[in-house]
């Protein structure tokens, strides 16, 4: 149960930065989606969600870099923050298809640029039977 002090559960993981390793994250993103009884259009809207975000991220990503996936769980609620340490340490254009995308399948959508050019991605979906 939420207290209102932090998630219900964090979940992390960390894969090479490598295109090969995308579909971890989305089985990982589609199998927690399910235990907090999202709809089964929900998780396949967050599964492409975590794609697009990685891809982003994937394209400057420095050589030797990991994706870092920290999910956090609440009842009815997922939010999910891929990262990476990229070449250009700048934030993805948000004015290209890939954003709309993104903004069109989470209900939320947040980039930031942390240390060492560290790129964050962060969406946030509601789903499940309220």
């Amino acid at each position: 149960m939420d207290n209102g002090r932090g998630p219900d559960a964090r979940v992390t993981m960390q894969v090479p930065a490598d295109s090969a390793y995308i579909a971890v994250l989305r089985t990982t993103t589609a199998g927690l989606a399910a235990r907090l009884d999202f709809t089964l259009d929900d998780i396949e809207d967050l599964r492409i969600a975590v794609n697009e975000a990685c891809a982003l991220l994937l394209r400057q990503a420095a050589s030797g870099a990991t994706l870092d996936c920290v999910y956090d769980l609440r009842p009815h609620e997922m939010t999910v923050t891929v990262s990476a340490q990229t070449l250009a340490s700048e934030l993805p254009s948000s004015d290209g298809l890939p954003w709309m995308v993104l903004n069109a399948l989470a209900g939320s959508v947040d980039a930031q640029l942390g240390p060492n050019g560290t790129v964050s991605i962060s969406l946030s979906r509601r789903g499940g039977a309220e």
